[in-house]
């Protein structure tokens, strides 16, 4: 807290990514950065208590993709999302998705293989009725 009053236009790291939202805990963000996996403005850092401020860009690993982040505003609470998506803007690319993910697979089976579809038992069905 004592850094918040005598530096006012900057804040930690690691209190910032979970103000942002980024982390679920404070500890967890500060566990990233002290192994090495931030970057501010393309320099790495290893302590948590780095002074980051509105402009910096900050490089990092969160659920399984690299996020490039530049910082908007410093927060003053861990508030909801929306509150939390204004602090920063995001620099990265748009993810691309494949067109074959985005297609989604239909089941298929050769007929007369498994075990029959309703369909199928329909049609026996009425092939039995039509034959007695």
């Amino acid at each position: 807290m004592a850094e918040t009053s005598a530096r006012p236009d900057a804040q930690r790291l690691d209190r910032w990514l979970w103000f942002a939202r980024f982390f679920k805990s404070r500890t967890l963000s500060a566990s990233v950065v002290s192994a090495g996996k931030v970057r501010v403005n393309a320099e790495r850092v290893a302590k948590p208590s780095h002074s980051v401020r509105p402009g910096d860009v900050l490089t990092f690993p969160a659920a399984k993709q690299v996020r490039v982040i530049k910082i908007i505003e410093l927060g003053t609470r861990r508030g909801p999302a929306p509150e939390a998506q204004a602090l920063y803007e995001d620099q990265a690319p748009p993810q691309r998705r494949k067109a074959e993910d985005k297609e989604q697979k239909v089941a298929e089976r050769k007929a007369g293989a498994g075990r029959p579809t309703k369909r199928e038992r329909r049609q026996t069905t009425a092939l039995k009725d039509g034959l007695e």
